[in-house]
């Protein structure tokens, strides 16, 4: 179990102190040797100079940094422009996503999908990047339809993505079978399953309620019953991930992506109990 890749995922400081902190954090993590770590990208690009920061930070620091990139809103000038920023820092793997408008704003730019970024950067730049892409085991929560989202994926992959990250989850059942359905349409990228450790329990709801995910109810029965018992909560939310992490990586899973809200301590708790 030693082998299997894993991966963090940061979102952009937004202050000096905060990026000092995460210097700590991404060297807190290297230590169990992840292939790469992600940085989120803002609505419509609001952060882009904080997530190009980040991103050249972590590329200082000695380590691959994969920086998000979402089209909606965006023009093919400004996409080429941001590439090749990244190209000068010797980035070459990208998270290319479709994003969301920022609220107020009413034009969709050049792009309205995520397969659309990605055939103009296969079309204009060739292979030179390796491209991730997003996965929703539990469907997109803007799609009322599986089988179109199942769809909407396969075109992102035959559009040129090189390996796909899931939106977090914690019914390793829905992975799989999310799974067994792409391969029957054809996709066979690597899809890493996404995980959020449980740092606090009420925004970890807050997030699984917006976005259609489901925790399942004797965990969520449990995290209430603790009510304001931190230590049970922390302790019980590490066994529960660590196990889903152990199911899914017994069942074939290529790796592990975890969404690490800027902290390192229950992560690194997990690898230590997943033998990194």
């Amino acid at each position: 179990m030693s082998q299997f890749p894993i991966s963090f995922e940061f979102f952009p400081p937004n202050t000096p102190v905060g990026s000092e902190k995460l210097k700590t954090v991404v060297k807190d993590l290297a230590a169990v040797s992840p292939e790469f770590f992600s940085v989120t990208y803002g609505a419509g690009g609001s952060t882009r100079e904080k997530t190009l920061n980040t991103v050249k930070d972590i590329a200082g620091m000695g380590y691959e940094a994969a920086p998000h990139l979402s089209c909606v809103g965006s023009t093919e000038a400004g996409i080429a422009e941001i590439l090749g920023t990244y190209r000068e820092q010797g980035i070459r793997r990208l998270v290319a996503l479709r994003g969301d408008l920022p609220s107020g704003t009413a034009t969709a730019g050049d792009f309205r999908y995520a397969n659309e970024l990605i055939e103009f950067i296969r079309r204009t730049q060739g292979d030179d990047w390796f491209i991730e892409v997003a996965a929703y085991p539990e469907y997109h929560p803007q799609q009322r339809y599986a089988r179109r989202d199942l769809e909407h994926f396969a075109n992102k992959v035959k559009a040129g993505a090189n390996s796909a990250i899931t939106q977090f989850f914690f019914n390793p059942d829905a992975y799989f079978h999310f799974v067994d359905e792409v391969r029957a349409l054809g996709v066979d990228v690597p899809i890493v399953a996404g995980i959020m450790p449980i740092h606090n329990y009420a925004r970890i709801a807050q997030f699984a309620q917006r976005d259609g995910i489901e925790i399942p109810r004797w965990v969520a029965l449990k995290m209430e019953g603790f009510m304001d018992d931190a230590a049970s909560i922390r302790a019980f939310g590490i066994d529960v991930v660590a196990r889903l992490c152990e199911r899914l990586i017994a069942g074939g899973a290529p790796g592990i992506h975890f969404y690490t809200l800027n902290q390192s301590a229950l992560t690194l708790e997990i690898c230590k109990r997943l033998n990194r």
